[in-house]
């Protein structure tokens, strides 16, 4: 196999014979380190996305390497019909880790959501006593949880949904962030569960009022109905804690994790719950050939061991405080940025431009020629989410590089070229 040289072959090759289902910004990367990534050319940037936090410890950690590269000449895959000895470790590590009794090991973010949702109307029918085929799930507008089929049956995002019906019945939406909503929709005594992201990051980083998530439990559970917790993108010490529902100590019935589970180094996904939820799924009734298997699991505990080896969750709380204080001052200095959200190293500016613009698009191809790398989502909104292993010294020379292309582009228009 030829050896690609130039980021014009890359991303000809890419545009030739891969599907067209992403839109990525004209940069070819080919080398990670910590907070920074290498395009072909040799140009180093910021890394402002971690692979939608998947990279939370930054690229290619050392440690989490380590365990890899020596699971992989060990073993890598037996599948389930075989017990492996390091798949009990790994299940026993992670419900320790996050205080829950039973965990079910998956492989991707849409994975771990599909489980979670066979588990919760499975429990409906066989504890909570829901008729057959008749359990509800409410989920909230606005929310990203995947793209599979049944999860974009209950997406309001146009552009996910479109000429992929027939779709899935079940699902109940209501606005995110509204408890009194979720109160009237917990009235149907067909509802199991409440699927829903404690922050919704692919929505813009839309952080709930305060009290929301604990309410929304109380809720829940004055009704016995599961509160579900989509972690993927807010846990693993992202918002400035463990998980983002630790900031109002509400424990879910069901968490769902991926991303940084692993560190970017190997698809992992899991599910976690208590005995009373976990116990309904039987053998036979779900699975994977690859979920749970000895390399990805290895990784796994590197990964978390490093989280907590270097307070991560306490560097992305410290950081993102200071993030959101010199972004806040970019706002008032330019009518560009109409606000600034988030917690942790979570967070995203709202672009004062028409959500159809390329305005958000154009000031990201202006950061990447600057040497940093970030990403639109919803058209007029620019999220920022470094690995948590940045240190003060880097974040404040991003700052001054965001700072300038803002300011930069109000007085002069888009100048972008690499």
């Amino acid at each position: 196999m030829d050896i690609i040289t130039s980021a014009a072959e890359a991303i000809e090759l890419e545009d030739k014979y891969g599907a067209h289902n992403y839109h990525p910004l004209p940069v070819v990367l080919a080398r990670g380190e910590g907070v920074f990534l290498w395009d072909v050319d040799g140009k180093r940037y910021y890394d402002f996305l971690s692979a939608y936090s998947a990279v939370n410890q930054g690229h290619c950690h050392p440690k989490i390497k380590s365990a890899l590269i020596e699971q992989a000449g060990m073993l890598t895959l037996t599948s389930r019909a075989f017990y492996n000895n390091v798949l009990g470790q790994f299940e026993k590590y992670i419900t320790e880790y996050f205080g829950y009794d039973k965990v079910l090991p998956m492989n991707t973010g849409a994975e771990g959501v599909e489980t979670a949702i066979k588990i919760a109307r499975k429990w409906g029918y066989e504890r909570k006593g829901v008729d057959e085929n008749a359990a509800k799930i409410i989920v909230a507008e606005g929310n990203f949880h995947g793209r599979t089929t049944t999860i974009i049956s209950f997406s309001n995002d146009k552009n996910a949904r479109k000429n992929f019906g027939p779709y899935t019945a079940g699902f109940v939406r209501i606005p995110y962030n509204d408890v009194e909503a979720l109160k009237r929709a917990l009235h149907d005594p067909a509802v199991v569960a409440f699927l829903v992201e404690p922050i919704q990051g692919e929505a813009g980083v839309f952080v709930p009022d305060k009290g929301y998530l604990r309410k929304a439990k109380a809720a829940c559970e004055e009704k016995n109905v599961l509160f579900i917790a989509d972690e993927i993108q807010t846990g693993i010490a992202r918002t400035g804690k463990l998980l983002a529902v630790d900031h109002e100590e509400v424990r879910p019935d069901m968490l769902i994790l991926g991303k940084a589970i692993s560190g970017g180094f190997y698809p992992v996904s899991a599910v976690l719950a208590d005995d009373a939820v976990m116990d309904v799924i039987k053998p036979g009734q779900h699975g994977s050939t690859y979920g749970g298997n000895p390399l990805g699991t290895k990784v796994a505990i590197a990964a978390l061991e490093v989280v907590k080896e270097e307070r991560l969750a306490e560097n992305a709380d410290k950081l993102g405080r200071i993030f959101r204080e010199r972004m806040q001052l970019l706002v008032e200095k330019s009518d560009l940025i109409s606000k600034v959200r988030g917690k942790g190293l979570l967070n995203a500016i709202v672009i004062n431009d028409d959500p159809e613009s390329t305005t958000a698009w154009d000031i990201c191809l202006n950061l990447a020629a600057k040497g940093l790398l970030a990403k639109p989502t919803h058209g007029n909104i620019i999220r920022f989410a470094p690995p948590l292993v940045m240190t003060e010294s880097q974040l404040s020379e991003c700052c001054e590089i965001i700072e300038g292309v803002v300011l930069g582009f109000k007085k002069m228009g888009l100048s972008s070229h690499f």
